[in-house]
């Protein structure tokens, strides 16, 4: 980024964090699930076709994914692998007829507090100008 750049305004970095924050906390539990194995989880997978076997993988992936996101110089790279992850919750849950709109919602968060937090990324999308 140019150093001749407009500083970011506050609110920009203030609201990008919270954004990042709430899906972070979200999912971090979700892969905490994961690895705990509490007796719905299994029911909860059940439901969805997946193995128990699976568990733990998956909490490594989502936990993984995370924290890129969580790091300043990985956030691009996270928010892409979160992407393909809430992607596939959200292929999951249309399998089998569940409601389907959270994988999306969090996915379309994601994005919108990266878009906040990034300036690189405002100069490369459209609506910016």
């Amino acid at each position: 980024m140019p150093t001749d750049a407009a500083p970011q305004p506050k609110w920009m970095t203030v609201t990008g964090w919270i954004l990042t924050v709430a899906p972070c906390a979200m999912l971090a539990m979700s892969a905490t699930m994961k690895f705990l194995r509490p007796p719905n989880l299994a029911e909860q997978f059940d439901k969805l076709g997946y193995p128990a076997g699976v568990w733990t993988p998956l909490g490594m992936v989502e936990a993984t994914c995370t924290a890129l996101f969580l790091l300043p110089p990985t956030r691009v790279l996270g928010a892409i692998l979160l992407t393909g992850y809430l992607g596939g919750a959200t292929a999951t849950h249309v399998r089998i007829n569940d409601p389907w709109f959270m994988p999306v919602v969090l996915g379309v968060v994601v994005w919108l507090a990266l878009f906040l937090r990034d300036a690189r990324l405002r100069a490369l999308l459209p609506i910016t100008r």
